[in-house]
């Protein structure tokens, strides 16, 4: 049994014990406190046409979320009706959750040793997927990578977005970081 007192993610005391001395040594910075860290990471899943179309849906997709971040998702609401789409204001559309702390290294190690490698034809996720303030987002075509999916249970393949918030100024300087907790970037 774990204790969680003394229990840290393995990400995180690696991040504390190699990837910061690394970071620091790389780009020479003169204060702790300018090295880049991860701030936190958000998970979406946008339910559409399907959200539209059956209400269900959207509570499927909470629950496959919360699943795989380990804390609830909450799920987000049109702010406009717009007819052509048969969408009304506050109809439920997607789910969403933030992750920060120990949950976001322990998701960032499941998504990086886990859930990747069972992705079909997985050649690395692109590295210019960067917004210019040095925070990252992808996207997984299927949410079944995970392993906290029971396949027998899914009614629906949902896709997700993923967008990694750092502290990092640059895009080279977040590029490193997740380099050094081994993303597997093709470019």
């Amino acid at each position: 049994m774990l204790d969680a007192a003394t229990y840290t993610p393995r990400l995180k005391s690696q991040y504390k014990d190699q990837i910061r001395a690394a970071l620091k040594e790389e780009f020479g910075y003169k204060n702790d406190m300018q090295i880049p860290r991860l701030d936190k990471i958000v998970l979406n899943i946008g339910c559409g046409a399907e959200a539209v179309r059956d209400s269900k849906k959207v509570k499927s997709a909470q629950e496959d979320l919360t699943a795989i971040a380990g804390q609830n998702a909450v799920v987000n609401k049109a702010k406009k009706s717009i007819a052509g789409f048969r969408v009304r204001e506050e109809m439920p559309l997607g789910v969403k959750v933030t992750l920060r702390g120990d949950r976001m290294y322990e998701f960032l190690d499941r998504l990086i040793t886990i859930a990747m490698p069972r992705i079909r034809d997985f050649r690395g996720v692109p590295g210019k997927s960067f917004d210019g303030r040095g925070n990252y987002a992808m996207g997984l075509k299927e949410h079944i990578v995970f392993p906290e999916i029971n396949f027998d249970k899914v009614d629906e393949v949902w896709g997700m977005d993923i967008v990694i918030a750092t502290t990092a100024k640059t895009d080279a300087e977040a590029k490193a970081l997740l380099k050094h907790f081994n993303m597997p970037f093709n470019s």
